[in-house]
């Protein structure tokens, strides 16, 4: 049996009360995972079946994470429960179904790369002009439409102007191409998940049967779509507990959308409301941070986090001249964190807009700093798997012609555009796609040679169809490859790319093998489908060994040591736009609630008086969000980080070596120094004070003697320790 006195009384609440609505209202930090798995197991343990439970998280990462914790709890007794995103579980459900409403069961599933090859098309097609139309703007539009639900018929009809016309057209012609190549984009499995459903009611009551009980995780971040079919599956038992926080929803520009969670009691009558505010992660001081900037928004349940653990160090803040004296300081605390114990890999640097981090980049690397930047290429968005992975696609679904065309020519093999082009104007007279136009083989318009290379590449594609009925699916990938050629043009090649490239493709193979030996049963359809389903959230190393640069956004659901939030300036965090809108400006306030609770010990916030963004130098006001910190919470940020243990390169045990020695810095004697000099610039500086020299550089204020007049700066390992006069020295301090 479980053992529920492991969970606080609060998580303990969430996880005994099962039957009917329940609402969780878990904070950052406040164990949720613990409490749903727990939830799980004990629903196990009552004697609810397994295959009656659904449980729909929003990320791989969270589902494997959730299943391996049940798992240890049941002793395996939870294997047959669905525990996965909502993507995978309409995935899933569409493979059992999709041929009712039209669609066969290998369809694809394109990723945002080959949407962008589809929305190119079919504005060529159109021969609608891309400047005026650009791709990334027509695909905002559809994603936009889809997220609500929204047919090309049905968005026209609330965008009927002239400009919104070729939109409309471009979305028809897309959901059209698709339905030819019977695939399906991210967002279909959403929409075409709850046509099923609506349009065949057995197959809604076969499912809301098997599911009695359903747990959503991050609520909040659900849209329309996703908040529908949840409704429908629960339509019937009522069995319905869904987590969340919405001091953390910050993804409206996506779909999601927070009147979801604020109005689960009034959608779901007689619910129970279970508050989760312990937290488990954070000092006092950093949820007290926390708490100040939150409660300054209104549409919000309320709530405040606390802790048991120690109040810990304040949050440290600087303003910074610019963007680069910013970027100094950060490096330089840092370096400090790191003497003192802190691992490299257990600190991140979070910035609102992706052009942030170039500044940031250089002075890391001046330093020698490693670092990594979240959101780099996927290694299924490579272009050697991409190309393998078009042709796994093929040999799935023949209709695929976005597949087709990124395979047919990979490696090099006589077919040009010309070809396609003419071969694609033959298949679309014959309303068939590219392969099977090549199966059928009557295309005497094109040449000889043309024709020949077709029949090669389609009887190669014929082949593995063939083959992957009966031999494990990476059998037939490595003997595909083998005879493509793809590996052995990089294995020949001298370029330290291609070595890589030929690492990755050794890496599939072993990637295939494995997902065929845990999925016997799924073959090549099934890795195909969960290559698709791995999204940016999924991305990150466990950890590594380097400080992490990311977006605020990318951070949600992560946690670091030590936190630093830069560019917190009134224009930049908040973004200018936002100060125009109360929603808007709402969810701006959220993200630095997200931020803020990331840090686990210690908290950096870092502004600058002005800085150059897009090409542009302004002046900025700090943000508001520093302004709701109160001043108690906020310890000045010109002095480096305190270190809590000392290493030998440290500036205050190099002065510890001095008094050890019994040896004095020299104070005297220095050049330029008048007796009976005034001490109105000397009397700026303070122990720990921010100083930047002409000629030494930055550096820190590490004694002043008794007549104010002669500062000790620690300028770094390069110069070290120096006597310098406050009042002549070419220096500055630093705010």
């Amino acid at each position: 049996m479980t053992d529920l006195n492991m969970l606080n009384p609060e998580q303990r609440l969430a996880a005994e009360t099962i039957d009917g609505p329940v609402l969780i209202l878990a904070g950052a930090g406040s164990g949720k995972t613990r409490a749903l798995t727990y939830r799980l197991a004990h629903m196990i343990d009552m004697g609810i079946a397994p295959w009656n439970i659904l449980m729909i998280t929003f990320t791989n990462k969270a589902a494997r994470e959730m299943r391996e914790r049940v798992d240890r709890l049941t002793g395996g007794g939870a294997s047959d429960t669905w525990v996965m995103t909502f993507h995978a579980c309409c995935a899933r459900m569409l493979r059992r179904d999709i041929e009712k409403i039209g669609y066969s069961r290998d369809f694809t599933i394109y990723d945002d790369d080959d949407k962008n090859v589809v929305i190119k098309r079919c504005i060529k097609s159109l021969n609608i002009n891309e400047k005026n139309y650009p791709p990334k703007s027509v695909k905002a539009v559809i994603s936009d439409a889809k997220n609500r639900m929204l047919t090309p018929e049905e968005w026209f009809s609330e965008n009927s102007g002239v400009r919104e016309k070729p939109y409309y057209l471009v979305y028809k012609l897309y959901e059209e191409t698709l339905k030819s190549n019977n695939a399906l984009d991210f967002d279909d499995l959403l929409i075409k998940t709850l046509e099923l459903l609506s349009d065949q009611p057995p197959v809604l009551e076969y499912y809301q049967n098997k599911f009695r009980y359903i747990m959503v995780d991050e609520y909040q971040d659900t849209n329309v779509a996703q908040y529908q079919l949840v409704r429908l599956l629960s339509g019937q038992n009522k069995n319905l507990c869904v987590v969340g926080d919405d001091d953390q929803s910050i993804y409206s520009w996506r779909g999601a959308d927070i009147g979801n969670i604020l109005s689960f009691e009034k959608d779901f009558p007689g619910c129970t409301v279970v508050k989760l505010e312990e937290n488990y992660r954070s000092t006092g001081n950093i949820l007290a941070a926390a708490n100040k900037v939150i409660k300054n928004n209104s549409s919000r349940k309320e709530k405040a986090l606390w802790t048991q653990a120690e109040q810990g160090e304040k949050v440290r803040f600087y303003r910074a001249s610019d963007e680069r004296e910013e970027a100094a300081w950060v490096c330089d605390n840092i370096s400090a964190l790191n003497r003192s114990g802190f691992d490299f890999g257990d600190m991140a640097v979070l910035y609102r807009t992706n052009a942030q981090s170039r500044v940031l980049e250089e002075a890391l690397v001046r330093r020698g700093i490693k670092y990594g930047v979240y959101g780099g290429l996927k290694f299924y968005d490579r272009k050697e798997i991409k190309d393998i992975i078009a042709y796994l696609r093929l040999l799935v679904n023949p209709l695929d012609d976005v597949s087709f065309r990124r395979a047919v020519n990979e490696p090099r093999r006589g077919i040009g555009d010309s070809t396609i082009e003419a071969l694609s104007q033959h298949a679309a007279v014959r309303n068939m796609s590219l392969l099977n136009a090549i199966w059928m083989g009557d295309y005497p318009e094109l040449a000889a040679r043309s024709r020949n290379a077709l029949k090669l590449f389609g009887d190669l594609i014929s082949k593995y169809r063939q083959m992957m009925k009966t031999a494990p699916a990476d059998e037939v990938v490595q003997s595909l490859i083998n005879e493509t050629g793809i590996l052995k043009q990089y294995e020949v090649s001298r370029e330290p790319e291609d070595v890589s490239r030929t690492e990755n493709i050794h890496e599939l193979i072993s990637a295939v093998g494995e997902y065929a030996r845990q999925n016997p049963e799924d073959g090549l359809t099934g890795f195909l489908e969960n290559v698709a389903l791995v999204t940016d959230a999924d991305r990150l190393d466990e950890r590594t060994r380097t400080v992490t640069l990311m977006t605020l956004h990318a951070a949600k659901g992560l946690e670091f040591g030590a936190v630093f939030i830069v560019g917190l300036e009134e224009g930049v965090f908040p973004l200018t736009r936002a100060t125009f809108d109360d929603e808007e400006l709402e969810e701006e306030r959220r993200l630095m609630y997200v931020g803020v609770t990331r840090a686990k010990r210690r908290l950096f916030l870092s502004c600058a008086r002005n800085r150059v963004l897009y090409n542009e130098r302004r002046s900025n006001m700090i943000s508001r969000f520093v302004g709701e910190i109160p001043r108690e919470l906020l310890d000045d940020g010109r002095r480096v980080a305190a270190p809590t243990r000392l290493s030998p390169s440290s500036p205050n045990q190099r002065l510890d070596s001095f008094a050890k020695s019994g040896e004095r810095p020299r104070l005297d004697g220095i050049p330029g120094v008048q007796k009976g000099m005034g001490e109105q610039k000397a009397a700026l500086f303070h122990v720990g004070d921010r100083v930047q020299h002409r000629t030494f550089g930055f550096g820190t204020v590490l004694q002043i003697r008794p007549d104010g007049k002669i500062l000790l700066i620690d300028f770094g390992e390069r110069i070290g320790i120096k006597p310098v006069d406050a009042n002549m020295a070419p220096m500055r301090l630093v705010k």
